[in-house]
């Protein structure tokens, strides 16, 4: 049953606006929910032996921790469960609260695209996208899927995308940040001409267990440096993304960087184009200055928001990078959570308040075409 927020207790902010949250992480109650949505194969496979990821640390997880389970405190559902993984719970404690008119889901548990059994990882996405419709999709309109996809077996990612990408219920395909290769080689080209070709926007979220470091220089000694390492990771991805060539060969493709914030953008392009200008006779397939590139295909999502001293300086990174590029992410139900009315100390207009809390997303995840 859907628990309303009485009209009273909505924020003027929030009246105003229905939200499009772009980063909601579902959970599983237990990894029990995928056994009706997988062959006997696979299950009677999962339950022999598991999940045979590439971490390198036994006690290593998926998902750095600050908190227990990444998460807020509040998070608990009452009737018990991890956090993010009861519906009506949800509802009450973000999607009411916060008038949240449409929530774009990022499951993380059981990675299926982190797999070294490519088979077993297919069929995990498969039924992770199945358990997203049925547990939360359906059962809640307000809320869009991603389709999970095996990013290091292309042939079958494709294979997923073409199957649900016809699906208004699916606004994006989501990948991680993390794979065996850099994301702009060509092994992954065909999972962007899948993309493009279905007119789906690919949501790439920090994450994913490649088996190497984080760090150019090794594994770090501290969660600290781990949480801070999101953004030079994505930084590397879009620079390969670029230099690969990905968005001359694609160039209709839509992607937004998911949880790495944005303030380091505007450095990072005015460096490429200082270098691509120097020496782009080596990249000649890149035929534009790459802040163009990033201005033209890319999008990020807020959170995890920089906060400097000064909030104009924020200000004037997003006049740079162009409101338009900017999509508001809650990361719900984890610890640093970013509640929409606090997440800006700095003024904005009406028309940029309304572009980066709605108007962006609806328009990078054609929302109004969704059912």
């Amino acid at each position: 049953m859907n628990v309303q927020v009485s009209p009273d207790k909505v924020k003027p902010a929030q009246a105003k606006l229905g939200i499009v949250d772009c980063d909601i992480h579902p959970s599983f109650k237990n990894k029990d929910a995928l056994k009706p949505l997988m062959s006997k194969r696979w299950w009677d496979h999962y339950e022999t032996y598991g999940s045979f990821t590439r971490k390198v640390f036994s006690t290593y997880l998926p998902y750095p921790r600050m908190s227990p389970d990444t998460a807020r405190a509040d998070a608990w559902p009452p009737n018990g469960g991890a956090p993010g993984s009861d519906l009506d719970f949800l509802r009450k404690q973000l999607l009411d609260q916060h008038n949240i008119a449409h929530g774009i889901l990022h499951p993380l548990r059981i990675g299926g695209y982190d797999q070294r059994n490519l088979e077993f990882g297919a069929a995990l996405c498969s039924a992770i996208n199945d358990w997203e419709l049925a547990d939360w999709v359906d059962p809640e309109p307000r809320l869009k899927g991603s389709i999970y996809i095996p990013q290091d077996y292309p042939e079958a990612a494709v294979k997923e995308i073409e199957k649900r990408a016809g699906d208004p219920r699916f606004v994006q395909i989501t990948t991680a940040a993390f794979a065996s290769e850099p994301l702009g080689h060509r092994r992954y080209w065909p999972i962007f001409e899948a993309a493009e070709a279905a007119d789906i926007t690919i949501g790439m979220h920090i994450g994913g267990m490649p088996g190497h470091a984080i760090t150019g220089g090794g594994w770090p000694s501290f969660y600290f440096e781990h949480h801070f390492s999101n953004a030079p990771i994505m930084e590397s991805v879009i620079i390969s993304l670029v230099m690969e060539g990905v968005f001359e060969r694609f160039p209709k493709l839509r992607m937004v960087f998911v949880e790495c914030d944005f303030a380091w953008v505007p450095a990072a392009c005015w460096r490429m184009d200082k270098l691509w200008a120097r020496m782009r006779d080596e990249v000649p397939h890149v035929k534009r200055p790459p802040s163009e590139i990033v201005k033209t295909n890319m999008w990020f999502t807020t959170q995890p928001i920089d906060e400097p001293e000064n909030p104009e300086h924020l200000r004037e990174t997003m006049e740079w990078l162009g409101f338009d590029r900017i999509l508001f992410a809650t990361d719900y139900p984890h610890w640093d959570f970013d509640d929409p009315d606090y997440t800006f100390k700095f003024k904005m207009t009406p028309q940029e308040r309304a572009a980066i809390f709605r108007e962006n997303a609806m328009k990078v995840y054609k929302l109004d075409k969704a059912a």
